[in-house]
């Protein structure tokens, strides 16, 4: 999942603490002692032993620091990483417990869900099929499946490309049963079937945002191309001959001990099993995932034996970017399973670096490649909260300077606020608003024509609270708040709409980050119809989760659809998205916000049983109780 600014961050404090009631809105952005292993060699089968290598040994120390400040007072009780560098693991250590007593240390052979890294072997493996000329990556969906079929009919434009990159259109996940404390199959298949009944949200590679359904699909495609399951055929083109002894899918349940447990308000949970295997199931080590890395910077090849092409590896590294019509964030470039081919903060110091990140339900990870460097890291920790992504980075930058790779540690951008300049009252009022995207809209008032200050939605409140009040704008283009000065704002039209995008230093404090936060909301053309007026201040409650579903665990349940007086003949649902009504019984999707802010979309499906309403939402369905 791309990394979220800290303005992000304010409006998801649920991913630390897990409230009791838990909608799909919360639940779906979270997605001690030590072992260590220095200067494990990179060959199947090898342990390794020894002193850390004299070159790294400020990188480590600062690392372990880090580590630890980040597990004390927080739910994370283990974290595990590795370091490569040239052919050799410099750095493999494991820090807390398997457990809450902490009776279990944790070892390097620790397994933990990485969640959404598992889209890198996605790509790679559909490469594999470009490379057996049993795939094309800018042929349609459905040359390989048939059966696939949607409501919007640009859905036969839709490419294997648009998938791993996050272009195709496609809702953003669907709910149903993805993550479970059992086994529960079907999920990829189920999904594909529930496409027919739902629209595309933006036109085939028009935009780019994070869309966990186009990976579920690629497991669809393997399967027809190869008549064999997504895991059965990544375990033997991938796993098996990487040696990656100790990775693969939640299938089954792990021996006990092998594995790091989440938990919920501090209470230690069994195995999670993630039903999703191509866009979030890999159970793996840091160790492990090194023999990957070690192979896409080798070219496609590992121990003399060839897994890719190196064409398919350039290709997976490749910017996707080109072409899209609203593509806000320039900076931000896709690869192919890739959340960025050129991450920014090592950007910044001009290495090249594939990253990916990663969050399950009770894990978080982060992934790097620097294939021109020679180096690679996995930083994962067994909780949500856990934000391995800032320590992964700094980590990487300061074994680049202790390796002589680079001179110094970059400078921190300059955050002193600039000149004022003057906008039109006219070009502020226009400015003026609500703005919507997945979770939580944003309204933009101002007092004067001139200032402008942001509220965000509260689903506690059920009302607007401030984000940031006194916002002008500046010489540099953004608009800056004297009081809060830390994240700048600035609008910005693209094919026909207005966006919010805010700006703010990452944590390393050497880059700016950019995200498009929010699209402004049109005015309805026409009221609400009777039937949706007849469901307004309703009350829906999720009813058809298997009971080992880990968000019923949780607390997933009850889900409000209102209208808001300020924004009238739209639906609000789940206090986070807007939509409008396409029929008496089906509404449909309203924004396209580009990267992270537009994912997960859903489309409300009203189904009647026994003159009872039930509702139908990215996969999950409600019983209405009011």
């Amino acid at each position: 999942m791309p990394p979220q600014t800290s303005a992000q961050k304010r409006f998801d404090d649920s991913r630390s603490v897990p409230p009791t009631s838990q909608p799909r809105r919360d639940w779906l952005a979270w997605a001690g002692t030590a072992a260590l292993t220095p200067l494990v060699p990179l060959l199947p089968g090898c342990g390794g032993s020894g002193n850390a290598s004299p070159t790294m040994t400020a990188t480590i120390a600062w690392g372990r620091t880090e580590i630890r400040q980040a597990m004390q007072g927080s739910e994370v009780r283990a974290v595990s990483i590795a370091l490569m560098h040239g052919d050799r693991i410099v750095w493999q250590e494991a820090f807390g417990a398997l457990d809450e007593t902490s009776a279990t240390p944790a070892t390097p052979d620790t397994r933990f869900n990485v969640g959404s890294v598992s889209k890198v072997l996605a790509a790679l493996a559909i490469m594999v099929l470009v490379d057996r000329r049993l795939v094309q990556l800018d042929a349609p969906v459905v040359r390989y499946l048939p059966q696939f079929t949607m409501l919007s009919e640009g859905y036969r434009d839709i490419t294997v490309r648009h998938l791993l990159s996050h272009a195709s259109g496609l809702p953003g996940t669907y709910s149903h049963n993805l993550f479970a404390f059992a086994p529960l199959p079907g999920y990829a298949a189920e999904l594909e079937a529930a496409m027919a009944n739902v629209h595309l949200k933006h036109t085939p590679g028009a935009m780019a945002v994070y869309c966990n359904d186009g990976f579920t699909l690629v497991e669809r495609i393997v399967l027809s191309v190869t008549g064999q399951a997504y895991p059965a055929f990544v375990q033997s083109v991938i796993l098996n001959p990487l040696g990656m002894a100790r990775s693969g899918y939640t299938l089954q349940p792990l021996p006990k001990g092998s594995f790091a447990h989440g938990s919920i308000r501090n209470a230690q949970q069994g195995q999670e099993f993630v039903m999703g295997y191509a866009t979030g199931g890999l159970c793996t080590t840091p160790g492990d995932m090194m023999k990957l890395a070690s192979m896409l910077i080798h070219g496609g090849e590992h121990d003399g034996q060839r897994i890719v092409s190196k064409a398919g590896v350039l290709e997976m590294g490749s910017e996707q970017n080109q072409g899209l019509r609203i593509n806000l964030n320039p900076d931000w470039r896709w690869g192919l399973g890739w959340d960025s081919t050129r991450q920014q903060g090592l950007g910044a110091a001009g290495v090249l670096a594939w990253q990916k990140s990663g969050d399950t339900m009770f894990y978080a990870s982060d992934f790097y490649v620097l294939p021109q460097a020679g180096m690679a890291l996995l930083l994962t920790g067994n909780a949500p909260g856990f934000k391995p992504g800032p320590i992964a980075e700094g980590i990487l930058l300061r074994a680049l300077r202790e390796t002589g790779q680079l001179p110094a540690l970059p400078s921190k951008v300059s955050t002193a606020i600039p000149a004022a300049a003057t906008s039109s009252s006219s070009a502020v009022d226009a400015m003026l608003g609500i703005y919507g995207r997945s979770s939580k809209p944003l309204k933009a008032l101002s007092p004067d024509s001139q200032q402008i200050d942001l509220w965000v939605w509260s689903a506690q409140a059920k009302d607007w609270t401030p984000l940031c009040a006194g916002l002008r704008l500046r010489s540099d283009g953004w608009w800056w708040s004297e009081a809060q000065p830390g994240t700048q704002y600035r609008w910005e039209q693209a094919e026909g709409h207005r966006y919010l995008l805010s700006r703010e230093p990452a944590a390393a404090g050497h880059y700016w980050v950019t995200m498009p936060m929010g699209q402004q909301m049109p005015a309805a053309a026409t009221p609400l119809p009777p039937q949706w007026v007849a469901r307004m201040d309703s009350t829906w409650l999720l009813a058809n989760e298997a009971p080992e579903s880990i968000p019923r665990a949780l607390g997933v349940g009850a889900v409000a659809l209102r209208e808001l007086p300020e924004l009238p003949g739209y639906l609000f649902w789940d206090d986070s998205q807007f939509l409008l009504p396409l029929s008496s019984d089906r509404a449909g999707m309203t924004v396209q916000v580009p990267l992270n802010d537009g994912r997960d979309l859903v489309e409300l499906v009203v189904e009647t049983r026994d003159k009872e309403e039930w509702m139908h939402a990215a996969g999950w369905t409600y019983r209405r109780q009011g």
